[in-house]
Formats: structure tokens, sequence, C-alpha cells
């Protein structure tokens, strides 16, 4: 049995292309928006956890998000892997 991936794009599922990288779970991030959202408005608030590391923070906005994804995401490629992983 064979695994198939699929990209979601607005409405349209595709499977993706078998010479795409796969998605790593190194790179995976938990986002938890409040109810007092608005995204139409520019208020982003909430909460963010990289899967991984269990590193996590609160943000007000989206520079604040975008912020912490960026530093999780420098940190993990200046991180050589660990012997046996």
């Amino acid at each position: 049995m064979s695994s198939r991936h699929y990209h979601t794009t607005g409405d349209h599922v595709q499977p993706v292309s078998p010479d795409r990288p796969p998605l790593s779970t190194s790179r995976a991030f938990v986002v938890q928006f409040r109810d007092d959202t608005d995204i139409e408005m520019g208020r982003f608030m909430g909460r963010v956890e990289h899967v991984i590391s269990g590193s996590a923070t609160h943000f007000s906005s989206l520079q604040e998000l975008l912020a912490f994804i960026g530093r999780v995401l420098a940190e993990q490629r200046s991180t050589p892997p660990q012997e046996g992983s």
C-alpha cells in the first residue's frame, strides 16, 4: 500500500509531486488564535508552539508570530543533527 501526500490550495486538494521534498516535523508549528483575532482588521493574537522543541510564545501581531517562526527555523538550520537522528 503506497502512502499519498496532498497539498491544499484554496478549495483544491492535489497530490504532492514525488520530486518535492517531504514536509519535515522539525519545521511544524501549532498556531492558536484568540477569539479577538480579526485578520481583516490586521489584528493577530494568540499562541504559537514549535512541535518538536515545545518552544512557545504568545503573539499580538503578525510580525511577532512570523518573528518567532523565523527565529526557530534559523535555530533549526544552525543546529547540527544529533548522533543517531
